[in-house]
């Protein structure tokens, strides 16, 4: 699994959020792929991140707004090397894509290491659950339980999800921090209050990625 995460570092107005689903056996072949013409992708638009997933890997852009990412799509089909050196080979590798734009409700920074959870909220938006999915995000932070470092909820894709990056500085601490946490009541309560379902990522940035 591949995704790309478009972040506006100058208005901070919205982040896209796109994950591709590459055929497990040219994985490899996808990364090589990357690793070797990214620098046509760049020229549209800065890169920020690119993380590898498992078997896949998550990179982040800036986009000012949505003219600039329509400006930025309407130039990448005009570009002749891009289209033949990259995302012709890459799109045979694909098994299905999703796109997603997010808005950040958390200060994002940076770690060598991070997890994605992705939470599916009940319907509703951040009208309804934002101000409980926020104090359940800062019941284990402000515990100690991990150190959120982003918090992005869903605006066209799918509705009502939530993305949270968090750090640790090893699987040994994640699984003795996860393992507290859970015994924690008032934790586990405030989490699931409007909860749907939720599934996670370990993430490592790649070797061609400007920020690890």
């Amino acid at each position: 699994e591949h995704s790309l995460f478009y972040i506006s570092r100058q208005h901070r107005n919205f982040h896209e959020f796109r994950t591709y689903y590459i055929q497990p056996h040219l994985n490899a072949v996808f990364l090589r792929l990357t690793n070797e013409e990214i620098h046509l992708r760049t020229a549209h638009s800065e890169l920020i991140r690119y993380w590898s997933v498992e078997y896949g890997g998550l990179n982040q852009v800036p986009f000012r707004y949505f003219t600039h990412r329509a400006s930025v799509r309407a130039a990448l089909a005009q570009d002749p090397k891009w289209i033949e050196q990259y995302i012709s080979k890459a799109m045979l590798m694909l098994i299905s894509q999703d796109n997603e734009v997010t808005y950040p409700g958390a200060k994002f920074r940076s770690h060598p290491k991070m997890e994605l959870a992705t939470f599916q909220m009940k319907p509703g938006g951040p009208a309804v659950w934002g101000r409980a999915f926020q104090a359940a995000v800062g019941t284990h932070t402000g515990s100690g339980y991990a150190h959120a470092i982003g918090v992005f909820h869903s605006e066209f894709g799918q509705l009502n999800q939530v993305h949270v990056l968090c750090c640790y500085e090893s699987a040994d601490q994640r699984a003795a921090i996860r393992h507290k946490s859970h015994d924690n009541a008032r934790v586990v309560a405030e989490s699931a209050a409007y909860l749907v379902s939720q599934k996670n990522k370990r993430m490592f940035p790649c070797a061609f990625s400007p920020i690890k």
